[in-house]
């Protein structure tokens, strides 16, 4: 985008569409919330799903997520509250708690299971699934645990925070913190802002990238826009993102990502380019070279 098409687009980014997530299931019977998922009439290109999980009823989360594969994207799960344990076919572990961070790509493939260790109790967090480009959809695996000690956060003048996972954002005295997540493709944002009743916040959004918020709790206003608990707001263009914070105040992420613009083909938990890699993953599965020879 050139400097006179920037200059030329308003400041702050509207919302374009809502959306309010629909209960689902998944895994071994895991309820919960489906935010969004992609479909042709809904293009949030580079992002693919976003996931919530939140109960404090044990049957609701207990069984799990057993062992399945991935090929051709990342996954983001970030725990509110909690604990869950990741392995996969190689024999890698990793454990989340309450604020911890899981970013794995996926890559050529993996095959692992996500699972409760708690057996009562509330569980509550988000997964999120970020389309990867072609030149490296079949790259290895690799994983990014981040514990919530060592995930920054911008303190804001009212009060106020923003936990930030990957990009960044400005605190109170208008000075960068980035987050542990830098230099990927989608170059993604991925901020969790806690806002008091009443509360005003704005953060820069580069112009050409996909972005959405999601309200976890409370009520947001995006310009003259209400948006409820439950509910996502896709954002039209702009640069930057500004929303006040509701009486009872308000807990919302804000994700936004450079599009890829390629063609995406999707089977469960397989995304490509083309059909006709989509029938070698699944040839791949079935004869047990998903991820490549094992070591």
């Amino acid at each position: 985008m050139t400097t006179a098409d920037t200059t030329a687009l308003p400041l702050t980014r509207p919302v374009a569409t809502a959306l309010r997530g629909q209960p689902a299931e998944d895994g071994a019977g895991v309820r919960l919330t489906r935010v969004f998922q992609a479909r042709s009439t809904l293009n949030l290109d580079p992002f693919l799903m976003l996931d919530e999980f939140a109960s404090d009823q044990a049957d609701d989360y207990i069984a799990g997520f057993p062992s399945h594969p991935h090929r051709g994207f990342e996954t983001v799960t970030y725990m509110l509250e909690g604990h869950m344990l990741h392995e996969d076919h190689l024999g890698n572990q990793g454990h989340l708690r309450d604020g911890d961070v899981q970013w794995m790509t996926a890559g050529r493939g993996i095959i692992h299971s996500e699972m409760p260790q708690q057996q009562e109790g509330r569980m509550r967090g988000f997964q999120l699934w970020i389309n990867l480009p072609a030149a490296e959809k079949m790259k290895p695996a690799a994983y990014r645990d981040i514990p919530a000690d060592q995930i920054p956060r911008a303190v804001l003048a009212d009060g106020g925070w923003v936990k930030v996972i990957a990009g960044e954002t400005a605190n109170a005295q208008g000075q960068p913190v980035r987050g542990p997540i830098q230099g990927l493709s989608t170059e993604p944002l991925y901020l969790h802002a806690h806002l008091p009743a009443g509360a005003a916040w704005r953060t820069a959004v580069p112009p050409g990238h996909t972005a959405l918020v999601y309200v976890a709790d409370g009520d947001i206003e995006i310009d003259g826009r209400a948006l409820h608990h439950g509910w996502a707001g896709v954002l039209g263009h702009g640069a930057e993102v500004a929303l006040a914070a509701g009486p009872q105040g308000a807990d919302v992420l804000l994700l936004a990502g450079k599009p890829l613009r390629e063609p995406v083909v999707q089977y469960g938990p397989f995304v490509m380019n083309t059909r006709e890699e989509i029938e070698q993953a699944l040839r791949d599965y079935n004869q047990g070279t998903l991820a490549g020879p094992e070591k």
